[in-house]
């Protein structure tokens, strides 16, 4: 609205200054009075014009100005929002390299217990299971029991007895169900 009326005032500014001479005759004196009042109309079309300009100019440079202490605040909050979260990070790493052996195992299993409860087997969450599968990669390869039970089981020795009835009960409970789950399939 304001862009507007500034070119209106700016058409009628110039036009009350440029028509007189033309519309009007000097040997005429009403024509002569009329021709100075249209000049200092077309002055004050013009000044008016300059005035409405500059109160847009100001609105203008108002809302850059709004616009920029908007985006300073977003930048400024990210950025608060970045160091909040490396700060958390920091403690957690701190809180972490602070803790014994023991504590940092247990957290680490339970991480491993929640990440592995969202696969969609149960077995999977299960440590035997991750055996099994050594177990099994070891056996298709074509190495034979007793180097299962020597080298993917570590019994050796006096626990090698142990180790032959771990590994029957790992090819026992898991190998059916993987039996199992081929022929489903």
């Amino acid at each position: 609205m304001s862009l507007l009326k500034v070119s209106a005032l700016s058409l009628s500014g110039l036009t009350l200054w440029l028509a007189p001479p033309f519309v009007f005759s000097r040997k005429i004196p009403l024509h002569n009075f009329m021709q100075g009042i249209a000049l200092v109309s077309g002055f004050a079309c013009c000044f008016e014009g300059r005035r409405c300009a500059l109160k847009v100019a100001k609105a203008e440079e108002f809302e850059a100005m709004k616009a920029r202490a908007i985006q300073a605040d977003v930048e400024d909050e990210v950025a608060v929002e970045v160091y909040v979260s490396e700060q958390q990070r920091r403690k957690e790493a701190e809180a972490i390299l602070a803790a014994s052996d023991e504590e940092v195992e247990a957290k680490r299993k339970a991480l491993e217990a929640i990440y592995h409860a969202d696969l969609p087997d149960a077995e999977a969450a299960s440590p035997e299971f991750a055996i099994y599968q050594e177990v099994q990669k070891a056996l298709d390869v074509g190495k034979s029991p007793t180097w299962v039970i020597e080298n993917v089981l570590n019994m050796k020795g006096r626990k090698f007895g142990q180790g032959k009835v771990w590994l029957q009960d790992l090819l026992d409970e898991f190998g059916s169900k993987k039996e199992e789950g081929e022929s489903d399939g």
